[in-house]
C-alpha cells in the first residue's frame, strides 16, 4: 500500500486489489466506460463476469510479470492500472499497460503516478523488458503523458474505432525498460 497526494492535496491509497473487490472494480469500469471515448468499451459494456474477474485478479497476482493496482479515495475506487503479460516463453518479456481514471480525478497527476509505479514494478520483476499500450489518436492528454514517460509510437491501426459517425486510429506505443 502506498499513499500519494494529488495536485489538489487530496490523499489517495494505491495498492493491489483483493479478490473481494472484483464487483466494485467491474462497477467502476462500467461507469468510467461512459465517461470517456478512449476505452475499448462504453458504459455498462465491461464484459467480464464476477467469477471471471475474480479469477483474473487471482491469476494476475500469481504471475511474476503482471500487476494490478487500484487507487482509492475514501474507500471509493477512482483508478485501476494494469500490466498484463502472457506466460508463454516467446512473449513473457512484454507487458500490456492499461489505465482507467474516473473523470473527476483526471488532470491531478494520478495517471503519471500510477503508470510510474507500474513501470517500476515491471522493472523490479526481472522478466518484463517492454511495455506496450494502445490508445485512441484523439487521446491527446494520454499520448502526451505516455511520450513524457518514454513511450514511442510504433504503429497505427487505421480506422480501428468508430464512434458517433467518426472513424479514428488506434496508436500502438511501446517502452523498452
Amino acid at each position: 500500500m502506498e499513499k500519494i497526494l494529488l495536485k489538489n492535496g487530496q490523499e489517495v491509497i494505491v495498492r493491489e486489489p483483493k479478490k473481494e473487490e472484483a464487483q466494485k472494480m467491474i462497477d467502476f469500469y462500467n461507469v468510467v466506460g461512459g465517461e470517456t471515448e478512449f476505452l475499448s468499451f462504453g458504459k455498462n459494456e465491461f464484459s467480464m463476469s464476477l467469477k471471471e474477474y475474480e479469477s483474473f485478479i487471482e491469476s494476475t497476482k500469481a504471475e511474476d510479470n503482471s500487476e494490478i493496482l487500484i487507487a482509492k479515495v475514501d474507500n471509493e475506487i477512482i483508478s485501476i492500472g494494469t500490466i498484463t503479460s502472457t506466460q508463454k516463453a516467446k512473449g513473457k518479456h512484454v507487458g500490456t499497460l492499461g489505465i482507467v481514471i474516473s473523470e473527476k480525478y483526471c488532470n491531478m497527476g494520478l495517471g503519471t503516478k500510477i503508470i510510474k509505479k507500474l513501470i517500476s514494478l515491471a522493472k523490479e520483476n526481472g522478466i518484463t523488458k517492454k511495455i506496450n499500450l494502445d490508445t485512441n489518436e484523439t487521446n491527446h492528454r494520454g499520448i502526451h503523458l505516455y511520450k513524457k514517460l518514454g513511450f514511442k509510437e510504433e504503429g497505427r491501426l487505421k480506422n480501428e474505432n468508430y464512434m458517433n459517425g467518426v472513424y479514428s486510429d488506434i496508436i500502438v506505443m511501446g517502452l523498452m525498460i
